[in-house]
């Protein structure tokens, strides 16, 4: 019961947070418990593991205490009951062997870097984790109260996530109806989930994981700085400049809604401000390539933060719709159509909405 009722609960938060993960898609520790004697036997057997008072243990030479002693990885109690050492060896095991996985990625807190080191080091040892396929810990640092101090799930002092979902949907219907009280009450709504969901999960994956961060509702809403709301009003802000552009012009508009170019582009980009957004633009590609390889968010945050900073020195130094001439007034339209789409799709990287009416 306990079970189900924890599935229940994660479906809620993943159907808020637009995760994908269904009920097909886990499998609980109790699914490994036929394969944990054969695991233990296999170790044994390869001589991998050996008995030491009672227990099966691995004794790796890398891993050694603070007196230089072996520090054992215990895959069979003395009892004959089994440790997470044991449970997380067969689900490498399957994970490899039956799902064909190439890149395990655990995300699992901090402390338990030694832990998980040692089973993929005992993995390898044993020929369960072969060259051509990646271990790795993605560990995480902690949530913090504006008072400094761990949010604590346990204890029952904390808050749910469910319950912060929903506050920052309705803070962000609150700010929105602040900024733009004329906006339909259906989009209000819809633009309040993508803002509020956004801004949380932007706080967490902007934050190098191994730190601490701060869980602060006026620094996440906020549309100033290295902010969710802040990225999502620059994607909102050249929409509004595009659909101007576009109501006035047939080729631009019909160029913008397929993803090219307009035609007759052909002057130069000559302003500094110009310049740097379009330099900027460049490295987009770089920036999402170094996020999946070292698998942190953040680098791909930092990117986007960049760029929409870069944006608005343009948009203030640049008049885009009344520009000097034509051409320049094309082209500087298509350095916004440019920023816009990155923006979309670096915030659709993330798992954030990227509205175009705010």
């Amino acid at each position: 019961r306990f079970t189900d009722a924890s599935k229940r609960y994660f479906g809620a938060v993943y159907e808020k947070l637009g995760i994908t993960l269904k009920d097909e898609h886990v499998r609980g520790e109790s699914f490994y418990n036929p394969a944990l004697a054969e695991t233990a036997n296999e170790l044994e057997r390869l001589d991998v593991a050996k008995i030491d008072q009672g227990a099966l243990c691995v004794f790796l030479p890398e891993f050694k205490g603070r007196e230089g002693e072996l520090v054992p990885l215990i895959v069979r109690k003395q009892d004959g009951g089994f440790g997470y050492a044991a449970t997380d060896l067969a689900a490498l095991r399957f994970r490899v062997g039956e799902l064909k996985g190439t890149r395990l990625l655990y995300v699992v807190g901090s402390p338990q870097q030694q832990h998980l080191a040692m089973v993929f080091a005992t993995a390898r040892r044993a020929g369960w984790l072969p060259e051509r396929v990646r271990a790795e810990h993605v560990a995480f640092g902690s949530v913090l109260g504006t008072d400094r101090k761990l949010l604590r799930t346990r204890s029952g002092d904390s808050p749910r996530l469910i319950e912060l979902l929903d506050e920052a949907v309705e803070l962000a219907a609150a700010a929105i109806r602040e900024k733009n009280p004329d906006l339909p009450a259906e989009d209000n709504a819809r633009v309040a989930r993508e803002i509020g969901i956004g801004a949380i999960k932007y706080a967490d994956l902007s934050s190098e994981r191994i730190k601490d961060y701060i869980f602060d509702w006026s620094r996440m809403l906020s549309f100033e700085g290295n902010t969710g709301p802040y990225l999502q009003y620059a994607h909102a802000r050249i929409s509004s400049i595009l659909r101007k552009a576009g109501d006035d012009d047939t080729e631009l508009r019909e160029a913008f809604e397929a993803g090219k170019l307009p035609s007759r582009l052909h002057a130069r980009l000559e302003d500094p401000k110009e310049r740097a957004l379009a330099l900027e633009l460049l490295d987009f590609a770089g920036a999402v390539q170094l996020t999946g390889a070292s698998l942190q968010p953040h680098r791909l945050c930092t990117y986007l933060y960049e760029l929409a900073s870069k944006y608005t020195a343009f948009y203030e130094s640049c008049p885009v719709l009344r520009a000097p001439t034509p051409e320049l007034r094309d082209a500087r339209l298509v350095l916004c159509a440019a920023t816009r789409r990155t923006l979309s799709l670096g915030l659709a990287l993330l798992g954030i909405g990227a509205p175009e009416r705010m």
